[in-house]
């Protein structure tokens, strides 16, 4: 046996099928697509048709919405900036929206922040927030502290 009679396994070697060669290479005439009609053609996909059936996307019925004109907001609250302030060393004497955002705490992609009243503030500050409760404001300033709000 020589090199050159050698036969690969690999079906690297394999040979494509060539459709439409006459009907002895067993792809001739109608090349596999069955006969005539609009899926013989090129190019044609009928989604979602299922022979006269009623599809299944019209038989369920349609279900919500979504809104784009939705506000995206994010709860923060006393219980957190405590535990913001002791963590990252944040100004006690005042605490920005934006600060809050530039050091990574917040992402700004997940909205505005809204102050909740859960927990009690430790200490009297001055918040800069979009959002805020009207419970939350009241405790804030019953122990001196000031709220800003940027939106309304």
């Amino acid at each position: 046996m020589k090199i050159n009679e050698l036969k690969t396994t690999l079906t690297s070697n394999k040979k494509n099928k060539r459709r439409g060669r006459g009907s002895g290479s067993g792809l001739g005439k109608t090349s596999g697509r069955g006969v005539k009609g609009q899926k013989s053609r090129s190019g044609v996909s009928i989604n979602g048709f299922e022979g006269g059936q009623m599809p299944i996307y019209r038989r369920l019925p349609k279900r919500g919405f979504k809104n784009h004109f939705k506000i995206k907001i994010q709860n923060i609250s006393f219980k957190m900036i405590n535990q913001m302030v002791k963590k990252y060393n944040l100004n006690t004497q005042s605490i920005t929206e934006e600060e809050l955002f530039s050091k990574k705490i917040f992402k700004r992609s997940k909205g505005f922040l809204k102050l909740l009243n859960v927990g009690e503030p430790e200490k009297s500050t001055s918040l800069e927030i979009s959002y805020a409760s009207k419970k939350a404001i009241e405790s804030l300033e019953k122990i001196g502290g000031k709220i800003k709000l940027t939106k309304k």
